[in-house]
């Protein structure tokens, strides 16, 4: 069995994506979405691992926090939740982690070097 060496791709420049934005890319035909996490670059297949759905495409937003009984709800993680445009499953964009499962969204290494954004693929 042959050993694929890992590549890495540049895919955008520091300062291309907004803190709450994604880029779409290409690579070897897979499509790869490229988040700015509050300044922290996340790479994600765009495949739902529930029903297959185009994930990248869904919202970025919030969630809900832990609460005792009787308090109000409170949200944050702000900019860091994924939803799923098809079912609305929620996943932690720095994680891959489904919110509510065990699934997890396919992530890819991402670096910053020379201004510019690299993942390894």
């Amino acid at each position: 069995m042959a050993n694929k060496s890992k590549q890495r791709i540049a895919v955008a420049m520091v300062g291309e994506i907004k803190v709450g934005d994604r880029k779409m890319v290409n690579v070897d035909g897979k499509s790869i979405g490229i988040f700015n996490v509050n300044g922290e670059h996340v790479a994600v297949l765009n495949v739902c691992p529930h029903e297959l759905a185009p994930v990248c495409r869904g919202r970025v937003t919030g969630t809900t926090l832990a609460s005792v009984p009787g308090e109000s709800l409170k949200w944050g993680r702000e900019d860091e939740i994924l939803v799923c445009p098809w079912h609305g499953w929620e996943f932690d964009l720095k994680t891959g982690d489904a919110l509510a499962d065990k699934r997890r969204l396919r992530t890819y290494p991402v670096t910053v070097e020379e201004g510019q954004v690299l993942i390894e693929v």
